[in-house]
């Protein structure tokens, strides 16, 4: 099962939004530090509903320590951004791969890029939109993987 990472996300409604997602798909959810909001905040909670229960959640203290997690085990870090080069639906997914998503306002750092085995990026009709929403973005990436791992 491919794992989603939240490295510092900021909103806690788009937070709640993924850990829904996560728990309807069994996914995995890890969120690095600095979070911009507590675990405790009721948006988060609130747009989470009551599936918290179902959500397999990894809080990691910072990148480094969470690079270090990951790399001790299977995958490939997979960066989605705006600065990917290749389109999300053009690589090939595998059951033990990291799909990772930078907080709202900046996305993934060059640190955190240079350290990804790929970086694809949600391609936009518009070229004035740079980015969709992050639970949206994450949904899309999470269900392309899912169905090529499932079928």
């Amino acid at each position: 099962m491919p794992q989603v990472v939240l490295v510092h996300p900021e909103i806690p409604p788009n937070t709640g939004n993924i850990a829904r997602t996560c728990a309807a798909t069994q996914t995995p959810l890890h969120l690095i530090k600095p979070l911009g909001f507590e675990l405790s905040d009721r948006y988060l909670k609130r747009a989470g509903l009551d599936y918290w229960p179902y959500v397999d959640l990894h809080v990691h203290d910072s990148w480094q320590v969470f690079e270090t997690t990951a790399r001790q085990q299977s995958g490939a870090l997979i960066g989605f951004s705006t600065a990917g080069v290749t389109s999300y639906t053009a690589i090939t997914y595998r059951p033990d791969d990291w799909l990772l998503f930078g907080k709202e306002t900046a996305g993934l750092t060059p640190e955190m890029l240079a350290a990804c085995d790929d970086t694809v990026r949600i391609p936009m009709a518009e070229s004035g939109v740079r980015s969709l929403n992050l639970s949206a973005s994450v949904a899309i990436g999470l269900f392309e993987a899912l169905r090529q791992i499932r079928s």
